[in-house]
């Protein structure tokens, strides 16, 4: 069975910078896109950031473009978001899955939390 785990989240002033790391078990990334989601409190899940099987493409939500970039690695199974210029609107826990906007492959992670404030 598929394991995800997210690290890498903490606190951080505005304007500070996070890299998120997603090692995923038990599934093979390689053949599929990839991407990070984030929820807020009393917010739905929303897609930040999606790249294709050979990192070929990537997409980004509107309000992370210029400051988050997404990666990854699939030899070792793991998707890796750059988080830049963050911003308090930024704070939420962020997850990875396989898939994109309109499906989320495997069961969710627990998550990373990122907070962003002074």
């Amino acid at each position: 069975q598929a394991r995800i785990v997210e690290s890498g989240g903490g606190s951080v002033q505005p304007g500070g910078s996070l890299s998120l790391s997603c090692a995923i078990s038990g599934f093979t990334i390689s053949t599929w896109p990839m991407s990070w989601y984030r929820q807020a409190p009393g917010k739905e899940r929303e897609l930040v950031a999606r790249i294709g099987r050979a990192s070929l493409s990537r997409t980004y939500g509107d309000s992370v473009k210029g400051r988050f970039t997404i990666s990854r690695d699939n030899a070792k199974n793991t998707v890796y978001l750059q988080m830049t210029s963050l911003k308090p609107e930024d704070t939420a826990v962020y997850y990875c899955n396989a898939g994109g906007a309109s499906i989320s492959l495997l069961s969710w992670g627990q998550g990373t939390q990122v907070t962003v404030s002074s």
